[in-house]
């Protein structure tokens, strides 16, 4: 059974901190849960939006690069760009690294309600990705 799962995007900023924290929310103290990105960055004002739809505060997370993680205190990471699996790939096996191709709603153009609407569809799109890859921690007893 997976014990601590890491989260890596580019910067820490949208996807891999929405993945921690829905785990995070499911798992309790079940799991060891972090993000980290491959750059600096900082947390995306639209992540709290659509998580706090959720009922989920973001206001404690601390982003931070995958060279302050020690990699090795993962049983998996999981890259959620390209730039987070190579980075990854230099500091781990291969078997240790899931790669979820997870879009960048930081892309999206338009009024707030379509940038809205596509950070939402990210996190929706984790919520289900999550479910189907921890089931232990997702089913319903």
């Amino acid at each position: 059974m997976t014990k601590s799962v890491l989260f890596a995007c580019n910067m820490n900023s949208v996807r891999s901190p929405m993945a921690a924290a829905l785990l995070r929310l499911e798992a309790g103290d079940r799991l060891k849960v972090d993000s980290a990105g491959v750059y600096e960055g900082g947390l995306d004002p639209f992540v709290e939006i659509v998580m706090r739809e959720l009922g989920v505060a973001m206001e404690g997370h601390e982003p931070k690069t995958l060279s302050e993680v020690d990699l090795g205190n993962f049983d998996v990471v999981v890259a959620l760009t390209p730039e987070a699996a190579i980075e990854a790939r230099k500091r781990l096996p291969r078997a240790a690294i899931e790669f979820w191709d997870i879009e960048n709603p930081s892309e999206e153009r338009g009024g707030r309600d379509a940038i809205i609407a596509a950070y939402a569809r990210v996190r929706d799109e984790l919520r289900q990705k999550l479910t189907r890859r921890f089931p232990e921690i997702y089913e319903k007893a």
